[in-house]
């Protein structure tokens, strides 16, 4: 099966060469760690009688979630060794900026059977676990053979992608058995890994550990500094657009400007930073977090831009309003539950798919406005700044929603733990 499956990866690599490569070259991902990419590295220390937990976090979201499950997991048995493995670069920079001072923190590999054999030789796992899902074929049947067990943690098969692996049931239903267990987030999501060929007896419902990673908090470091630096005026009104995504930053901000009092000030933070450039260029006068100094702003500026990465939280904690992105534009929407934990008025557009049980649970309890166009949203974040009576109320639904569902951390590292003991 290696060597038929490397073959065909080879095959598909070439025919979409043309796409791949002009995206690298074009957003510059091409300057990546391209020997981790296939495996290849120092090996990684490891004391006698020691065990391994390696994590495979894609990208910037995934690392940022288990950032509490790996706390925890070394407060609970410092002999463990914790290994964060990313895939993107930007999730790679993250993990280490969180996770380098303590822990390991490695390249994944692509799936090619001969990178997966040179980074398992280096790290020597003793147990897998892939946050969401990423379930690969080459990955799964090589620990499979080093009796090595993979999971899923806070696992999710969405509407859009179901249906494709369902299609393709032949392929990845092979993967999908070789799992020695899943910690899904609904029960819904339990029953489309079964029916992609888990064992039914290693999946268990945890819900999202997305709610224990929301740090509630009512004051957030490093909020007077971001204000200074980048000249926003704490005397009024703010909206954040968060982790937004194409063509929502114009749209939503030409809106907003239509609707919000002449005083009010837009914050956009766009969630990819290769799109940095292209919305600076949509807007005449945007002061950008990176290009600003102290001091260089001279007042009644209305719209910036945080260029920045790991200064979302700060950004949310100077609202008045929060939208989230990616809701307005297909892309299943960005996290809602940071803004809300922090005490702020969210609101989220009509396509949130990526967080349908989160969003349906603070909707429940009256804990975030949805909004079905951006038009309304802007209304919306309007009337917000205007009654401010109404905006307290609906950011402290929100918070009570959160504390009422905390707890998935304790359940997915006990599951870890008992997966690790029993093999």
């Amino acid at each position: 099966m290696g060597l038929i499956l490397d073959m065909v990866y080879l095959a598909g690599a070439t025919a979409s060469s043309p796409v791949w490569g002009y995206k690298l070259l074009s957003t510059g991902k091409w300057r990546t760690d391209w020997a981790g990419r296939f495996g290849r590295g120092q090996n990684l220390p490891k004391k006698a009688g020691t065990r391994t937990i390696l994590f495979h976090a894609v990208s910037v979201g995934e690392t940022n979630l288990i950032r509490r499950l790996v706390d925890h997991l070394a407060q609970q048995d410092p002999d463990l060794n914790l290994v964060i493995a990313s895939t993107t670069n930007t999730g790679f920079d993250r993990s280490e900026q969180l996770y380098s001072k303590d822990h390991q923190v490695v390249r994944y590999p692509l799936d090619f059977s001969g990178a997966v054999n040179h980074f398992l030789d280096r790290v020597k796992p003793d147990l897998v676990a892939t946050v969401e899902l990423e379930v690969w074929p080459h990955m799964t049947s090589l620990c499979q053979q080093r009796g090595i067990p993979v999971c899923v943690i806070n696992g999710r098969i969405s509407d859009r992608s179901f249906p494709r692996y369902q299609k393709l049931a032949p392929v990845f239903r092979p993967s999908f058995s070789r799992l020695a267990g899943a910690a899904m987030q609904t029960q819904t999501y339990a029953d489309r890994i079964i029916a992609m060929g888990t064992p039914a007896l290693g999946v268990q419902v945890l819900d999202t550990m997305k709610w224990d990673t929301a740090d509630l908090a009512d004051e957030v470091l490093g909020v007077d500094q971001l204000a200074s630096e980048m000249g926003i005026d704490r005397d009024r009104p703010v909206v954040v657009l968060g982790s937004t995504g194409t063509t929502e930053e114009k749209l939503l901000t030409d809106a907003l400007l239509t609707e919000l009092p002449i005083e009010a000030q837009v914050i956009m933070v766009p969630r990819k930073p290769e799109r940095f450039d292209e919305v600076a260029g949509e807007f005449e006068g945007i002061v950008r977090r990176s290009a600003n100094k102290p001091g260089e702003t001279s007042g009644g500026q209305r719209l910036f831009l945080l260029d920045t990465l790991g200064e979302l939280r700060q950004a949310y904690s100077l609202a008045d309003v929060v939208i989230v992105g990616r809701s307005f534009n297909g892309w299943g929407a960005s996290d809602p539950i940071e803004p809300i934990a922090i005490g702020k008025p969210t609101i989220i557009g009509p396509d949130h798919r990526n967080f349908r049980e989160v969003v349906s649970a603070f909707e429940q309890q009256q804990g975030i406005e949805v909004s079905p166009d951006i038009t309304t949203a802007s209304k919306t974040a309007a009337c917000l700044l205007q009654d401010k009576d109404r905006a307290a109320t609906l950011a402290q639904a929100g918070q009570a929603v959160i504390r009422a569902r905390l707890g998935a951390t304790q359940r997915h590292a006990d599951f870890l733990m008992t997966l690790l003991g029993s093999h």
